[in-house]
């Protein structure tokens, strides 16, 4: 009996030591994050491959068509212009000058016109007269001829002092189109972004292929727009009008009022970087254009489909495949599962079969020891990842 006994103990150590043994070597579950199938809206979307830039619509470097003294400077940085102010003059007292002299000559010509059209009428006046008198044989009518060819001398001067009064018009705008080279004028309504002018220095228009800075920079900031590469790969997919969304480093948030204004109609080649079509999107809401400015760096978001109210599952839970993990919770572990992809962009991807509303798949999958058949310890999905 004392036998049997010790081989008891014996026996019931060993199994206690096999089942610590056991305890203390399994396995450990691996903590997952999951995510809740649900249903909402999916977009199908492609952003800019490098960094866009805010630019305005309408922006002119100016400087005046003629070397000179800056005379005049009416404008600074900031200010708010409208079309055709003067926004620089340089010397041009000579060129004033050879108007007003146009003007003056014009005016002399009128009245040289005036006195020669006057003495016309007479000649021919007097011309009728005498032809009267050759019926009643009261004038020779060599006399009635001289006067009919005097009449007709007239008539011709009065034309080419008609004739003068163009020229000199011609010529005060000759003088006056010289004037206005002088000067810089606002194409459109904007503001003064940067002025590279001192009143009584030197400017000098930009030398053909040699890039100096404007005069005057005039910005339209009621327009803005983002320009940003897209890959060649994606570009085809675009069209005009298409809505999109900007994002910018300095601001929080997404300005989702944007559409498509253009797409180049050519590919950049540039050295050692990825082929790249420009495209171009415009900010419509004036709430969207509030505190922009032309030069922040920006990204683009355009919305080429959208499907509401289908199921969807994070796109970084989606494996090569088109497979997922599925949780088992009934037995704790992971369970792989094929699904039929939709569209999809970097948040969510849409299941059109394979999955059902409830089911609950890892989120987590990066993470080791995560496949299928392994235990698991479900976490709770970060704060970020809710639905929207």
């Amino acid at each position: 009996m004392r036998l049997l006994g010790r081989l008891l103990v014996i026996a019931l150590l060993i199994g206690a030591l096999g089942t610590a043994g056991w305890y203390f070597t399994r396995p450990q579950p691996i903590p997952v994050v999951l995510y809740t199938v649900d249903r909402g809206r999916v977009e199908s979307t492609v952003s800019n491959t490098r960094v866009g830039t805010v630019k305005a619509c309408r922006r002119a470097y100016l400087a005046p068509m003629a070397a000179g003294q800056v005379a005049r400077l009416p404008v600074k940085e900031g200010d708010r212009v409208l079309p055709g102010t003067v926004l620089l003059e340089i010397w041009n007292e000579d060129l004033a000058a050879q108007v007003a002299l146009a003007q003056a000559e014009t005016i002399t010509a009128q009245e040289r016109a005036k006195e020669a059209c006057t003495s016309a009428a007479g000649a021919q006046r007097e011309a009728a007269r005498l032809q009267r008198l050759v019926k009643d044989r009261m004038v020779s009518v060599d006399n009635a001829d001289v006067a009919e060819t005097q009449a007709e001398a007239k008539r011709a001067a009065c034309d080419a002092a008609t004739a003068s009064i163009r020229t000199a018009a011609a010529q005060t705008e000759v003088a006056r189109a010289a004037l206005d080279r002088t000067m810089v004028r606002a194409p459109f309504a904007g503001t003064i972004a940067e002025v590279n002018a001192e009143l009584g220095g030197y400017v000098t228009p930009s030398p053909p292929g040699i890039p100096t800075l404007p005069a005057i920079d005039l910005l339209d900031v009621s327009c803005l727009y983002v320009s940003a590469p897209i890959d060649e790969v994606d570009a085809p997919q675009i069209r005009v009008g298409m809505p999109a969304c900007v994002s910018l480093d300095a601001f929080s948030g997404k300005r989702c009022n944007g559409t498509v204004r253009r797409v180049a109609p050519y590919v950049l080649d540039t050295e050692k970087q990825a082929r790249t079509v420009e495209i171009e999107v415009e900010l419509n809401d004036p709430d969207d254009l509030a505190e922009l400015l032309p030069g922040y760096s920006a990204d683009i978001e355009v919305l080429l489909d959208a499907h509401d109210d289908v199921l969807r599952v994070p796109t970084e839970a989606v494996l090569d495949g088109d497979r997922v993990f599925v949780y088992d919770a009934a037995t704790g572990t992971l369970v792989a599962r094929a699904l039929e992809r939709g569209i999809a962009n970097w948040s969510y991807t849409e299941v059109i079969s394979g999955l059902a509303a409830g089911d609950r798949i890892v989120v987590s999958v990066g993470r080791a020891g995560v496949e299928a058949g392994a235990m698991v310890t479900p976490e709770e999905a970060p704060a970020d990842r809710a639905p929207p």
